[in-house]
């Protein structure tokens, strides 16, 4: 099941990291509506999201250690010329507000991968954390968006003992004791959206982001730890339930031209070790391979040239949003998270497992659902009760004056 995966993996990575590596990404990356100052950014981060912990691992005299080798190097050569100004791919990250978020997903697969930061070497490294810091004078819309400019910060704490701590608290902040909703879902900001937004961004990112807390000891992150782990296992759970016996899920919500990147999440807690201890690694595997099959095998998902066609599974370009450009697809590699797990690992070796919804279907024995309550009350929530009470007071009192 590995060798499928890395071919599924190949066979979304190569075009572009191919095509930047040898610097003319621009000239042969089709574009979708006129999105071009942003595309290209937004697919090498998006990709590099998803393959960096399988780069990390080390490479080894195998047919994958070499296949990773030789990915490395073209990865190296990608981000080099991304950043460089003489290169024809150059982008320049102060160009526009979404290369806030372009950028994160690149920070946030250099953080997987410390070993492919090194393998950037001084002068890249020197150019790309020049272009990522032209992205704080963005100022990011209070949702989802938050945690791109902690995201980023996080990055520059690592790898440039340079951050904007304020910049980086204030995103986590909001979402863990302002923005939570309940069971495990968090709001796109003060307002719930039924979307993959949870999956997309939110819940990896505050994890990645904790980490970076944690490793430099910074103010709160064990508070924060305390309330996120749970809701982030409780979302876990959601997530594997929503996968049917065929590999299908449900089509809620924006952005759906990401593909399998909706299970981020997923992919990201058997990856760091956090799956419920009810889930095994196994049926996390099949039930995600059940989910490629599904989708790969479309073959309407590329182009002539290889390069992902803007869709759900196929072109479909009726269904996407006027944000989408022809990058935007590439988030689905954080599907393959888990490849940065060695061979040897259970994930890997374990025997075939059913999943959730195959058990239910098929018959078999399953765990109940659980729905999942805090113990404690927040000064948030403890706030919004109080202007509700407020609020209904008013109400009670003018409809008195009324009379």
């Amino acid at each position: 099941m590995r060798v499928q995966w890395v071919t599924y993996l190949e066979k979304i990575a190569f075009p572009v990291i191919h095509a930047a590596a040898h610097d003319n990404l621009k000239k042969t990356m089709p574009v979708y509506k006129n999105r071009s100052a942003f595309q290209y950014l937004e697919a090498v981060g998006r990709l590099v999201c998803g393959i960096a912990p399988w780069l990390n691992l080390p490479n080894g005299p195998s047919k994958e250690g070499n296949l990773r080798s030789n990915y490395s190097q073209l990865t190296v050569k990608a981000i080099g010329n991304l950043v460089n100004p003489k290169s024809k791919d150059y982008v320049d990250f102060g160009t526009g507000a979404q290369a806030l978020v372009d950028a994160a997903y690149l920070s946030q697969g250099l953080l997987r991968a410390p070993n492919l930061w090194r393998a950037l070497g001084n002068e890249i490294q020197k150019k790309l954390l020049f272009e990522i810091k032209k992205t704080r004078k963005f100022q990011p819309p209070k949702n989802n968006w938050l945690l791109f400019a902690s995201m980023i910060e996080a990055f520059l704490l690592t790898y440039d003992n340079n951050c904007n701590k304020k910049r980086l608290h204030y995103g986590v902040k909001k979402f863990v004791n302002s923005y939570y909703i309940g069971d495990g879902l968090y709001g796109d900001g003060a307002h719930f959206s039924m979307d993959h937004y949870n999956s997309f961004v939110i819940h990896p990112m505050l994890m990645d982001v904790l980490e970076v807390m944690k490793i430099h000891g910074l103010k709160n992150f064990n508070q924060h730890l305390t309330k996120q782990l749970p809701r982030y296992q409780r979302y876990i759970e959601i997530q594997e339930r929503m996968i049917s016996p065929e590999g299908a899920y449900p089509l809620f919500g924006r952005t759906l031209i990401c593909r399998f990147g909706a299970f981020h999440a997923l992919s990201q807690a058997a990856l760091m070790g956090f799956l419920p201890k009810h889930i095994t690694p196994s049926q996390v595997r099949c039930s995600l391979n059940a989910v490629l099959k599904r989708q790969m095998e479309t073959p309407d998902n590329f182009d002539a040239q290889g390069f992902l066609t803007v869709g759900f599974n196929g072109k479909q370009e009726k269904m996407a949003e006027q944000y989408v450009s022809s990058g935007s697809a590439y988030h689905c590699a954080t599907l393959f998270l888990p490849l940065g797990l060695d061979s040897q690992h259970p994930f890997w070796t374990e025997k075939d497992a059913a999943w959730t919804s195959l058990k239910a279907f098929d018959g078999h024995e399953f765990e109940p659902d659980k729905s999942y309550y805090e113990t404690h009350i927040t000064k948030d929530f403890f706030m919004s009760i109080l202007y509700k009470f407020q609020s209904g007071w008013r109400k009670i009192k003018n409809l008195f004056k009324g009379q």
